[in-house]
């Protein structure tokens, strides 16, 4: 990693102290292919001590997965949800924006707003707007922090359903109600 660019890239990176765009990246090391200099940055770094990630749409060092450990002073307590907690959540990832009637139709059952602060909280939810409808209810989604504490690179890495099944997270109710919803559509056509 000799070129002068690609070492400018890499010096902003390490000193940034938030994950950065493409944009950001080329307005602080100039004018050049960011995108090549990531490339080479991320080879370089593989299986080392850190490593070149991308979350969502930006770019940042961070300490090898298997290293981590090492860096903890003290234990950190996992965040305990509750299951509306991780309900919620869940239905704010795949079907974000949302609101929280739109939430409390696909649960069947009303959130309180506690449930909704815990999630800002935590920093892996977001208020994203209001909808253009009678009421402009609140939206929200999830932030660049959720993809960062699932280790996710994007939404598009989140399971889908059949992950889920193979993982055998789903409910045998779940499974039950599909397999009707699917007998019925056969009946249906």
């Amino acid at each position: 990693m000799t070129d002068a660019f690609t070492r400018a890239v890499e010096a902003v990176l390490f000193a940034a102290d938030a994950p950065l765009s493409i944009e950001a990246i080329r307005a602080h090391a100039g004018e050049g292919d960011v995108r090549a200099a990531l490339a080479e940055i991320a080879a370089h770094h593989q299986g080392r001590g850190i490593e070149l990630v991308r979350r969502g749409d930006r770019w940042h060092f961070q300490t090898a997965a298997d290293l981590a450990h090492l860096l903890r002073r003290d234990r950190e307590e996992p965040r305990k949800l509750s299951r509306a907690g991780v309900e919620t959540l869940a239905i704010i990832a795949y079907h974000e924006p949302v609101t929280r009637a739109e939430i409390e139709a696909i649960r069947g059952v009303q959130i309180s707003k506690g449930t909704l602060d815990v999630l800002m909280e935590a920093g892996w939810v977001r208020p994203a707007g209001r909808r253009e409808v009678p009421g402009r209810p609140l939206t929200y989604a999830t932030t660049p922090e959720f993809l960062v504490h699932f280790n996710l690179a994007s939404r598009r890495d989140l399971p889908g359903i059949d992950d889920l099944r193979a993982a055998g997270l789903l409910d045998p109710v779940d499974l039950a109600i599909e397999r009707v919803e699917v007998a019925k559509d056969d009946e249906d056509a």
